[in-house]
C-alpha cells in the first residue's frame, strides 16, 4: 500500500490529478479535512491487500486549525509504517488569475473583501507548509489537463522502485521551470537555428542530432552530466528522495536542450534508472 497526499493551489490541476489517479485504480478521496488523515491511513491499512494504493486530496479549505498540523499529522501517518507521498501542483499567478477568468468559477476562498488575486495569494500562504514537505512538486503552467494526465500516469502510477527521474527541456526565452530540481544550460552548444537547413527541425530529429552529434563539446558536455548524476544521484536516494526533474535549456528549447534531454534520457536508461522525457517547448 502506498498513501499519495495530493495537494495544491485551486486552478493548478488537482482535481485533473486525482481523476487519472482514480483512472489508474487508485481509492481516492478527495478533500478530506487533514485530522482525519491518520486514522483513515490506519483503516484502509487494514484493507491494503483489497484497496492498493490511495490518494487523498487535501486542500485550503480544510479547516484553519489543521494546516499548520500538516507536518505532525504527516509524521503519524508514516509512523504505522504506511510509505506516504506528498505531491504539490502549483501554477504561477498569473497562469491561475486567467484560468479562473475563462472558466468564470470562484475561488474556493474569494469573499467580498477579498479580490481574486489576494485569494490566490492567501492560499498560497496557508498551503505553505504543504509545499514544504512535498516530494514532488509539479508546475502547470503550461499544461493542458491531457498533459497532465499523461505526466501524473507516467511519474506516478508507472514509476517502479527507487529515484523516479523526470528529464525536461525547456527555452530560456519562456522562462526556467519552477519545479526543477538540477537545471543545465546548454546555450554554449552550436546553435542548429543558424543552420537554414536544420532550423525547421527539433532536437528530436536525426539531422539536428548528427550535427551536434558531431560537436566535440556535445558529446563532452554528456559525458560530464552523466557522470556528475552517476556520482550524486545515489545520494540523493539515500536521503529519501523519490522524484527529481532535471532540466536542460536553450534559447528557444527547440534544438540543442532537446537533443541533450534525449541523449541523456538515453544513458540513463541504459544505467537501469526510472526515466521519463518531457520537452516543454514542443
Amino acid at each position: 500500500m502506498r498513501l499519495l497526499i495530493v495537494s495544491g493551489r485551486s486552478g493548478s490541476g488537482k482535481s485533473t490529478a486525482l481523476q487519472a489517479l482514480e483512472d489508474q485504480g487508485l481509492y481516492c478521496v478527495d478533500n478530506l479535512p487533514l485530522g482525519l488523515l491518520p486514522s483513515l491511513a490506519a483503516q484502509v491499512h487494514n484493507e491494503e491487500h483489497r484497496l492498493g494504493d490511495i490518494a487523498v486530496g487535501v486542500d485550503a479549505r480544510n479547516l484553519p486549525s489543521q494546516l499548520p498540523r500538516f507536518r505532525e499529522l504527516l509524521e503519524q501517518v508514516r509512523t504505522l509504517g504506511i510509505p506516504c507521498e506528498v505531491i504539490f501542483l502549483d501554477a504561477d499567478h498569473d497562469t491561475l488569475i486567467k484560468r479562473y477568468s475563462s472558466t468564470r468559477r470562484r475561488h474556493p476562498l474569494d469573499q467580498k473583501d477579498m479580490s481574486l488575486s489576494e485569494a490566490i495569494r492567501h492560499e498560497s500562504h496557508l498551503l505553505a507548509d504543504i509545499q514544504e514537505h512535498a516530494d514532488l512538486v509539479i508546475d502547470t503552467s503550461n499544461m493542458d489537463p491531457h498533459s497532465l494526465r499523461n505526466l501524473i500516469r507516467e511519474r506516478l502510477t508507472s514509476r517502479g522502485e527507487g529515484l523516479s527521474l523526470l528529464i525536461q527541456s525547456f527555452g530560456y526565452m519562456n522562462g526556467i521551470p519552477s519545479d526543477a530540481d538540477l537545471v543545465w544550460d546548454v546555450r554554449m552548444l552550436p546553435n542548429p537555428h543558424w543552420h537554414p537547413e536544420l532550423r525547421p527541425f527539433t532536437g528530436r530529429d536525426q539531422a539536428v542530432a548528427d550535427f551536434l552529434d558531431a560537436q566535440q563539446h556535445s558529446q563532452e558536455l554528456l559525458d560530464e552530466i552523466s557522470g556528475f548524476l552517476e556520482r550524486w544521484l545515489p545520494r540523493y536516494e539515500e536521503n529519501d528522495r523519490m522524484y527529481m526533474t532535471l532540466a536542460l535549456g536553450c534559447t528557444g528549447g527547440q534544438h540543442r536542450s532537446v537533443y541533450m534531454a534525449e541523449r541523456l534520457t538515453q544513458r540513463l536508461r541504459s544505467a537501469g534508472r526510472s526515466v521519463q522525457v518531457r520537452h516543454r517547448e514542443l
